[in-house]
């Protein structure tokens, strides 16, 4: 059962702390799987490595450095001269927003960063996050443009409406 009343909005201070401890827990998970990578990939089997080894991580960096920062900005708190806290940043733990695409973008690189070591192959599951902006763009974007009516002339709309009154009309009076 839903609770009753107003839905509990989060204050400024409380937003920055949960977003400190978000930006806490996903460097964690950064530096995990990097780790991990390195270890097994560059230090383990460095002679087996590859071209494609040293590009993956480079890549995996990259999305990590990318996400990371942009969650970061996001974050960003905003304080007076005092110290006191002004804007505690856009909530990264608020669902639909840019921030959840960020996280689900870092996690899919963790997890593919990690199942890789086991085999290369694995890094194909990244082609899951481009599947997914697609599906978005569709689903927000292009598949409600163009399934909607086209919006005719109201002149013409008036036009139709009026035929259609007059077939009415004829029918009514046949019977």
């Amino acid at each position: 059962m839903a609770p009753k009343g107003k839905v509990g909005t989060k204050g400024k201070k409380q937003i920055h702390e949960e977003n400190q401890d978000t930006l806490r827990f996903y460097i964690r998970i950064i530096l995990g799987a990097n780790a991990i990578y390195a270890v097994v990939n560059l230090l383990l089997f460095y002679n087996s490595s590859t071209f494609w080894t040293w590009f993956f991580l480079l890549f995996a960096v990259a999305v990590y450095i990318g996400g990371y920062r942009s969650m970061s900005a996001m974050a960003k708190p905003a304080f007076a001269e005092d110290g006191s806290l002004l804007d505690g940043g856009i909530d990264l733990n608020m669902e639909q927003g840019m921030a959840e695409h960020l996280k689900d973008a870092i996690l899919l690189t963790a997890i593919v960063q990690v199942l890789s070591t086991l085999s290369s192959y694995f890094w194909y599951f990244w082609l899951l996050a481009p599947a997914r902006a697609l599906h978005l763009l569709w689903v927000s974007l292009l598949g409600p443009w163009f399934s909607a009516e086209s919006q005719a002339a109201p002149e013409e709309n008036e036009k139709n409406e009026k035929k259609q009154r007059r077939q009415e009309r004829r029918q009514m009076k046949r019977f």
